[in-house]
């Protein structure tokens, strides 16, 4: 029997080591991975500004846009889009439906936002 000693067996200071790293590698995943969304969440958020700004730019002009799709491309917080604007034909003459979808310059297959928007054909002189 011993007697006076006391610690640690070196196979628990090992078993104890591996459970600190297993926490300390989940741990750092899941940093790397919020950093990840973080980039995504800032595209998003800009593409959707791109939107309104189209969206607003038309209102503020009395745009009577024609039917179709145009395209074209935006800068907004140092970044580079695509969007594609469909104007649409609705049952009241005097409005058309305006549907931007932004996406990334290099992509146009996954878009980062969508917005939906009414134009009107106000009555009176135009420019």
């Amino acid at each position: 029997m011993r007697t006076g000693r006391k610690g640690f067996t070196l196979v628990e200071v090992l078993v104890a080591l591996a459970i600190v790293s297993i926490a300390l590698l989940s741990a750092l995943r899941a940093a790397g991975q919020g950093t990840n969304n973080v980039g995504e969440l800032r595209s998003r958020l800009l593409a959707g500004w791109v939107a309104e700004n189209l969206l607003a730019e038309h209102r503020a002009r009395a745009d009577w846009l024609p039917l179709g799709i145009q395209r074209g491309t935006a800068r907004e917080g140092g970044l580079d889009f695509a969007w594609r604007e469909e104007v649409i034909a609705t049952p009241n003459v005097a409005f058309r439906r305006v549907d931007v979808r932004v996406f990334a310059a290099a992509e146009e297959t996954h878009s980062l936002a969508h917005l939906a928007g009414f134009i009107v054909n106000a009555p009176g002189p135009r420019r």
